[in-house]
């Protein structure tokens, strides 16, 4: 089974996969004059406007559906996927993750955009949308076959990377601390501790979107700054490995058999493998962010689509970065060829501080790991009442629950393996809809920088 998987994954993010997703993002960067560099700073300012005293309800909502949308992108893929990415792929592979995550920039910028500008409101008075609407709003009937076999998927992901591979983490990165102090992790505990996050799982979710992104507004910066000053104390520590680090970097990602002594001496492993967990990671190109963005109060789409370049800077720039310079700063070996995941993260910061880090990893990992249930939780159910209608939601409910029981002790490769697919699988209706929509796109930011109004506006 894991072989047959492994075949499918190797084909799903082959060379055409990377194509589609270079590809789109290179076209939407050149269309729109490399938007994501260009207005960078006018989407740090509006990310920063609350601190510096400019809060008012457009913010808080504009804030409220990143942070919601944060919830799904910075989770355990940020420091087991980052891990497994140097570990199969060499140092190299952070290289790539780092221009994957220029080009997600935009990429995720054009996703939030034209979500607003065509999204819908529901039969409560709450917008909808995300790539499924983009699909059957703009798209010949013919096609339209894309947004459900995206919702399709969007409901199979929700179960495997928004909650397997998460809670599967979680667990262990729990049993590798219990073993830094000469313990061990048993059945009965990795399933006590699946039932108590499942509860809490049932009870958020059943709230629906507001109370998911209640949640998220208070659960992500804490857990996102947390770890950002773990990190930063442990390169502190190990400051004087920094430059070699980078050097690493950028030395495997061109020679890879240089940087990992032969072991990895395949510049297309490296390269898919960094595509790969990159992708994981920001989840640019797979479209699933919009869904979240769209219940932002904005004046205009642009708004909002700037928190979509903030979004994939703070987890792919920022976050997958630290994770990286610690593990590659700490000195530990890296048994390349192997997907060691979280437990190669722990090690690094347990050779750099003691034993006793370990257990504020598994904290940080459990915050990750619930935040990103929750997001993905607000993903699947916009997916499966796109499919089934609302009625299907308290049935995903209860389903989303009983998975993070039975993830506690599923197998950690199978499920990264799952993950992957199912990422590809996601990435092409969206990519599709996107390069179809880029003249729009390049359209609705001329508008937003003469501040004329949008040409589409929410449909109801």
């Amino acid at each position: 089974m894991f072989r047959i998987l492994h075949a499918v994954n190797s084909f799903v993010w082959g060379v055409p996969a990377f194509v589609l997703i270079a590809g789109t993002g290179l076209y939407l960067t050149v269309r729109s004059d490399f938007a994501q560099i260009r207005m960078f700073p006018a989407a740090l300012k509006s990310f920063l406007k609350p601190l510096v005293g400019e809060d008012d309800a457009i913010a808080r909502s504009k804030r409220k559906a990143l942070y919601t949308a944060l919830a799904a992108t910075v989770g355990t893929g940020n420091l087991a996927g980052v891990a497994g990415a140097i570990a199969m792929g060499g140092p190299g592979a952070v290289f790539w993750m780092w221009i994957f995550g220029i080009l997600g920039m935009v990429t995720k910028f054009a996703e939030a955009t034209l979500a607003v500008a065509h999204r819908k409101i529901d039969q409560n008075g709450k917008p909808i949308g995300g790539p499924m609407y983009m699909i059957l709003n703009t798209m010949h009937h013919k096609w339209h076959f894309l947004a459900y076999c995206y919702c399709f998927f969007g409901v199979v992901a929700s179960f495997g990377i928004g909650n397997g591979t998460q809670i599967n983490t979680v667990i262990g990165g729990m049993n590798s601390a219990l073993s830094t102090f000469g313990l061990k992790g048993n059945v009965v505990l990795n399933l006590l501790v699946g039932c108590i996050l499942a509860v809490a799982v049932y009870f958020i979710l059943s709230r629906g979107s507001d109370g998911i992104g209640a949640v998220a507004e208070r659960l992500v910066p804490f857990a996102a700054l947390f770890y950002v000053v773990l990190c930063f104390a442990a390169l502190f520590v190990c400051r004087g490995a920094i430059p070699g680090a980078l050097h690493s970097i950028i030395k495997g990602a061109f020679s890879p058999k240089a940087a990992t002594g032969g072991i990895i001496g395949s510049f297309f492993i490296s390269l898919r493998v960094g595509a790969a967990r990159g992708v994981f990671t920001n989840e640019a190109g797979m479209g699933t962010a919009s869904m979240a963005h769209v219940t932002a109060i904005v004046k205009h789409p642009v708004d909002q689509g700037l928190m979509g370049i903030i979004e994939v800077f703070i987890d792919t720039i920022v976050i997958c970065t630290l994770t990286a310079l610690v593990i590659l700063c700490s000195g530990i070996p890296i048994n390349y060829g192997n997907d060691m995941g979280i437990s190669l993260t722990m090690q690094a910061f347990v050779d750099v501080f003691g034993q006793w880090v370990s257990v504020y990893i598994s904290i940080a990992l459990c915050l990750f790991a619930f935040a990103t249930i929750l997001g993905w939780g607000l993903y699947g159910m916009q997916c499966a009442r796109f499919l089934f209608g609302d009625g299907s939601i308290k049935y995903f409910v209860l389903l989303q629950t009983v998975m993070v029981v039975i993830s506690s002790f599923a197998r950690t490769d199978t499920l990264w393996l799952l993950a992957e697919i199912i990422n590809g699988l996601m990435a092409i209706p969206n990519l599709i809809v996107l390069a179809k929509l880029a003249p729009e796109f390049n359209q609705i930011l001329l508008q937003y920088k003469y501040r004329h109004p949008p040409k589409r506006v929410p449909q109801s």
